[in-house]
């Protein structure tokens, strides 16, 4: 037997509820249109720190991290990354490519790892694969192993000066 008010349906519209406004409110005019755009500043140091964790028993496969500031592994990733800031907790894994400012390894990474700045190696990590870095600091415990070496520092642009004749 059907009825014609069903279990999901209602013959008349329901009563505006929360915060809607009722559906028979006269609106607002909108302001007249301007042809002139809206002045943004965008500061530098307004902008939110793009972090991205990948959690405890997390595996992620295959991906490409960019424009990213912080990546904080707590699970398994295989990538290539290119950020500021690297952190692999003591139970993390990174395999791949890695470029970044600054990296702190409590867990594992194996791969290829370029630190502009600063790497620092805690009693718990483990690092294997070919090492660059700017800065390195290893705490005992710590194993490090396959191809280590420093970035060479930039040198200073030579300034070719004209000779003179000497008269």
């Amino acid at each position: 037997m059907l009825q014609k008010d069903g279990f999901f349906r209602r013959s008349e519209p329901a009563p505006a509820r929360g915060l809607m406004p009722p559906a028979a409110a006269p609106q607002a005019p909108a302001p007249p249109a301007s042809h002139e755009t809206p002045k943004t500043t965008a500061n530098p140091e307004d902008r939110k720190e793009a972090k991205l964790v990948v959690g405890p028993d997390i595996k992620m496969k295959g991906v490409e991290v960019n424009d990213c500031d912080t990546l904080q592994v707590e699970g398994r990733i295989e990538a290539t990354l290119d950020a500021r800031v690297l952190e692999i907790a003591e139970k993390g894994i990174f395999c791949g490519t890695v470029a970044v400012d600054s990296a702190e390894i409590h867990g594992r990474l194996e791969g290829e790892l370029t630190v502009r700045k600063q790497l620092v190696v805690h009693a718990t990590g483990r690092v294997s694969g070919k090492i660059r870095y700017a800065r390195i600091k290893v705490e005992e415990g710590a194993e490090l192993s396959g191809e280590i070496s420093m970035l060479e520092k930039t040198p200073a642009p030579s300034v070719s000066v004209p000779r003179r004749a000497i008269q």
